[in-house]
């Protein structure tokens, strides 16, 4: 009898055990859904390790991507962020999904807080000399940032929520901490599939760019060779970040916490007194946020939200956001020209630099210039757009977020 009962509690504890593997879970309703995520999340490792496609967030982005689509892990759970708000409650009762280590540390991107610190190591590691130097850059970078709302205008005609087309079209902006920062605040649901887009299409500026430029360019064009760059003072260095906070952020509270984090990192650099702020903002910190950040974004990445129609769409609309953005930066530069002297004239390569891919889009306009010239060097004066482009994106999602936030 003894020997029975014994048997009977192995196999029930035998079958408890097998119910609960994640294995089981593959073959429930959705489980072809979790299998294809992780599939996903195999492809995006292999891009970032094998390739190098934005190893520093696509790595991370991935492997949270793989953390949250492990049936039965209890990682993230969706429904403590339901319709796009913190459902703090859920946190403290002991009813109901017991919280994950995901749903506590996607709390950061949920309020604002990782999107923000990056932007102050980004502010540190930029060097704004070649936009302070030529001020004209700014409009370039501003140009650029046209894709961005021709792409929200588009996004909307094809049936996206306003909230929805402009985290769609900040894509354009090239700028991974940004659309993160904008769609974790109007369109939580998206956060997945525009945060995988927007870092994919970083990766790809080399690829993407070039032909944008040279088909809006002629060889003329492109030969030509711009005047050196007058030398910076500290004191221009120092009150550039002070007045450019200042300034948007009274013009747009919005985005006052990504220019202020921008300007903050940069001042820290530029000021010469905070040395050892300046280094670990640049690399502890940036380095810890950028784990916190990648893994919660890739954990939202769920086969429910990510296995739908409106991820193609985001995916095709993220492309052209970027490939429109480069081509406004091209084609103001040639207007400029218009109204320029002779011996003044812009390189109109210099305008695709107007993203904010930093310093990527900047060494892409120097290599498509150096091809037809190889005397020419446009590395720092595409520098100037391209940290532009940095200021403009933020003040893009400021003005994005005034209007639908």
């Amino acid at each position: 009898m003894l020997n029975l009962l014994q048997s009977n509690f192995a196999l029930e504890s035998l079958e408890k055990f097998v119910s609960k593997m994640g294995f089981v879970a593959f073959f429930s309703e959705m489980g072809w859904g979790n299998l294809v995520m992780i599939l996903i999340a195999f492809f995006l490792l292999y891009l970032a390790i094998k390739k190098e496609y934005e190893p520093m967030l696509m790595m991370t982005i991935a492997f949270g991507m793989l953390l949250t689509n492990l049936p039965g892990a209890g990682l993230f759970h969706e429904e403590l962020f339901a319709g796009g708000h913190v459902h703090w409650d859920a946190f403290t009762s002991h009813e109901g999904v017991a919280p994950g280590l995901l749903d506590y540390l996607y709390l950061g991107v949920k309020l604002g807080i990782y999107p923000c610190l990056i932007f102050v190591g980004v502010g540190a590691m930029t060097d704004f000399g070649p936009l302070i130097a030529n001020p004209k850059s700014f409009l370039l970078g501003a140009a650029a940032q046209t894709g961005i709302f021709l792409t929200f205008i588009a996004a909307y005609a094809m049936g996206f929520t306003p909230e929805q087309a402009g985290s769609i079209g900040i894509i354009g902006g090239a700028d991974g901490p940004t659309a993160i920062f904008l769609t974790a605040k109007l369109a939580p649901e998206l956060l997945g599939p525009i945060a995988v887009a927007a870092y994919s299409y970083m990766a790809l500026v080399p690829v993407i760019q070039p032909p944008i430029m040279r088909a809006l360019t002629t060889k003329k064009e492109r030969q030509i060779k711009m005047s050196t760059l007058r030398q910076v003072s500290k004191k221009e260095r120092i009150l550039f970040p002070i007045i450019i906070a200042s300034i948007i952020s009274l013009l747009l509270p919005d985005a006052a916490p990504l220019i202020g984090c921008l300007m903050l990192g940069n001042l820290m650099k530029e000021c010469g007194v905070v040395d050892r702020l300046s280094k670990t903002v640049q690399n502890e910190l940036m380095n810890i946020v950028v784990i916190f950040l990648g893994l919660t974004v890739g954990a939202t990445a769920t086969a429910n939200t990510f296995l739908s129609p409106a991820t193609i769409k985001i995916m095709v609309m993220g492309v052209v956001a970027f490939g429109v953005a480069s081509a406004c930066g091209v084609l103001f530069a040639k207007l400029m020209n218009c109204f320029l002297k002779e011996g003044n004239k812009i390189n109109p390569l210099i305008g695709s630099a107007g993203v904010s891919a930093v310093p990527m889009a900047a060494r892409v306009s120097q290599k498509v210039g150096q091809e037809e010239n190889p005397s020419n060097f446009l590395l720092m004066h595409a520098m100037g757009p391209n940290v532009a482009g940095v200021v403009g994106s933020a003040v893009a999602a400021g003005l994005l977020l005034s209007f639908l936030g």
